[in-house]
């Protein structure tokens, strides 16, 4: 019998309910330290909060990095020098398929982790390329932009707006290639070794830097092109 006038089989079951994460909250008192936690008596935390709390410090890094670019382009923005304007930059029907493309990506994304969740390999796998498909779509149509625009001579030295929205965009840009070959990589580790601990430690990882890039583009799209064509 416990304290509480209960066996103790069903005490571990109350505490269970009470408490099904094991956070230790409520479940476990200060003289019973949660396994794998960080604190007490138990050692350290287990891999996957130590690579979760990591990845989490560089995303907030790289979303100041494009912080300081999004300010730059908004200090420039009217820094034309008798240049074109956004406006007679961009065709919005191809951003606006740039936008789609990479917003249907997050969601294929999500499933491929539901399927990593479920260790279903095939589904994993079928999600994971369908995200690379869609990705390669947003790079491709972005490319073909920077492209048309340099044959009209709207290039980087230009004018300071210019220069804000090339970095801006194609910093962006790159982010997104070097996530498509971290999706490839992935995949073939999938393919390869299967559901094993630190394959699903860098799935997670690739989940919470793409659908970042997906949020950042979402800024982007609303003030650069949205709010730029606007004015």
């Amino acid at each position: 019998m416990t304290d509480t006038g209960l066996p103790a089989s069903l005490e571990a079951i109350r505490r269970i309910r009470e408490d099904p994460h094991r956070l230790g909250h409520r479940a476990h008192g200060p003289e019973e330290p949660v396994e794998g936690a960080g604190h007490g008596g138990t050692g350290p935390a287990h891999k996957r909060i130590i690579v979760g709390y990591g990845f989490w410090i560089f995303l907030l890094s790289d979303i100041v990095m494009f912080a300081c670019f999004f300010a730059a382009f908004a200090v420039q923005r009217s820094a034309t020098a008798g240049g074109p304007t956004i406006a007679e930059m961009v065709d919005l029907r191809r951003v606006g398929l740039e936008t789609a493309a990479l917003l249907l990506s997050s969601y294929t994304c999500m499933l491929s982790f539901a399927a990593t969740n479920a260790r279903n390999r095939l589904w994993t796998e079928i999600f994971l390329l369908v995200t690379g498909l869609l990705g390669l779509a947003f790079v491709a149509l972005e490319l073909l932009e920077f492209i048309e625009l340099a044959q009209r001579g709207i290039t980087p030295q230009r004018s300071g707006m210019i220069t804000a929205f090339f970095g801006l965009v194609g910093l962006h840009g790159l982010h997104v290639t070097l996530g498509g070959l971290w999706l490839a990589t992935m995949m073939a580790q999938v393919l390869l070794k299967g559901f094993r601990r630190e394959i699903i430690h860098r799935l997670i990882c690739f989940n919470l830097f793409w659908h970042a890039l997906d949020i950042v583009w979402i800024g982007i799209f609303t003030i650069v092109y949205l709010m730029g064509s606007g004015a």
